[in-house]
């Protein structure tokens, strides 16, 4: 990619509100991300009510759900935030599912971001024992997607 391309790239997104832009021009790729100056918020100021009495904060551990275990294996893992998909179309069958064999560069899912369908391949041989993910739902950079053993 040409360098005034990307400095070009780089002032759009100190002229946006952006705090990250991903250009693909073929194998070519380009991630920018900034981090913004701290925002400064206005703190609400409480007055003490009399005769109230300050509630007692919930025990944080009461209200957290039980972390979710994940079969042992290789961890495929989504490549940007994004939004899962199976299958390359709503009733297609889906890329992989649990029990097939895939091979090293077969497509397990794609990643629609910014109106951009990306594939995200295999990059192990084996048996897909776990799809962690539903179609539609929303995917974050590094969340694990599938496991391959």
């Amino acid at each position: 990619m040409d360098i005034r391309k990307i400095k070009k790239l780089i002032e759009l997104l100190e002229e946006s509100n952006l705090t990250e832009l991903e250009i693909r021009e073929g194998e070519e790729s380009v991630r920018l991300s900034r981090v913004g100056p701290p925002t400064m918020g206005i703190q609400p100021q409480y007055q003490p009510v009399a005769g109230a009495v300050a509630p007692t904060p919930p025990d944080a551990a009461e209200h957290k759900p039980p972390p979710e275990e994940v079969p042992e294996g290789h961890m495929v893992t989504s490549p940007m935030v994004g939004t899962f998909f199976s299958a390359p179309k709503p009733g297609a069958r889906p890329y992989a599912e649990v029990g097939k064999n895939v091979e090293v560069g077969d497509i397990l899912c794609v990643i629609e971001a910014m109106k951009t369908f990306n594939s995200v391949q295999a990059d192990k041989a084996g048996v897909v024992i776990s799809a962690l993910k539903e179609n539609g739902e929303p995917v974050e950079y590094g969340e694990p997607l599938f496991i391959i053993d």
